[in-house]
């Protein structure tokens, strides 16, 4: 069984000794500490193990409020140590606008082309994704993208409730930084995470979020090019997102 393989057994739950021998573990908790007795040198001595400090909700959400610039949160996430990211090929980065006009787009979990890449969007989705900005006069230099989760799951899974919970802080944190008047959400999992609604239930409708932006949830570039026939209402949605943005 080659190392890529034990990564993605070890992050599903399960780790496998060098007996070969599986046994379910607990990965993000602390052991409880633990004393033994060994042979030779030390036989008779007792040996503590102290706990492995856990990584928790707390903990990350403590952390992301200690940068104070954009540059720095990104840094941290690059940093992080979460549970995906020894499976993962990179860390993906958002795509900060050089030249913001107040769109961001929040984003579904990283797909093979961008752990490759370490961009999020890249491959034949992130083509779509520069059409789609293209065609109403925008590009990445005044539009933001920010995935929901940052590294790519094994086999590109649904990401666990734990696994999104360590990420939505810097996700939030951005937001907060960018402070854009208007958020398109790419796909379920983003609209899901961010709206709090079903994406069939809401394309293309504006909602009103309590933070003050309004909130716009569309369906994937993916799922554009697998349903071409969809094209239609997302462009009626991004003529809306243009005026909006002209009249904020």
């Amino acid at each position: 069984m080659d190392k890529s393989a034990l990564c993605d057994l070890n992050l599903s739950g399960v780790r496998w000794e060098l007996t070969e021998k599986a046994e379910k573990s607990r990965p993000l908790r602390a052991p409880v500490q633990q004393s033994f007795q060994t042979n030779n040198q030390t036989k008779g001595k007792t040996i503590i193990i102290p706990p492995i400090a856990p990584i928790n909700l707390d903990t990350v959400k403590s952390m992301v409020t200690r940068p104070t610039d954009i540059d720095s949160l990104i840094r941290m996430v690059g940093e992080f140590n979460h549970p995906l990211k020894n499976g993962a090929t990179n860390t993906v980065l958002p795509n900060i606008a050089s030249n913001p006009n107040g769109l961001v787009i929040v984003t579904d979990s990283p797909s093979t082309d961008d752990d490759l890449s370490g961009h999020i969007l890249s491959g034949a989705a992130g083509e779509m994704t520069d059409k789609m900005l293209n065609a109403v006069g925008m590009n990445r230099e005044n539009v933001s993208i920010i995935p929901i989760l940052f590294w790519r799951t094994p086999g590109g899974r649904t990401p666990t409730r734990e696994e999104l919970d360590f990420s939505m802080p810097f996700v939030n944190k951005m937001l907060e930084m960018l402070s854009p008047r208007v958020i398109i959400t790419f796909g379920t999992l983003a609209t899901t995470e961010i709206a709090n609604i079903n994406l069939n239930e809401a394309h293309g409708n504006e909602i009103h979020s309590d933070k003050g932006c309004v909130i716009i949830p569309l369906y994937h570039p993916n799922y554009l090019i697998l349903k071409p026939s969809a094209k239609r209402d997302v462009w009626n949605a991004l003529q809306n997102i243009q005026n909006l943005l002209k009249n904020a």
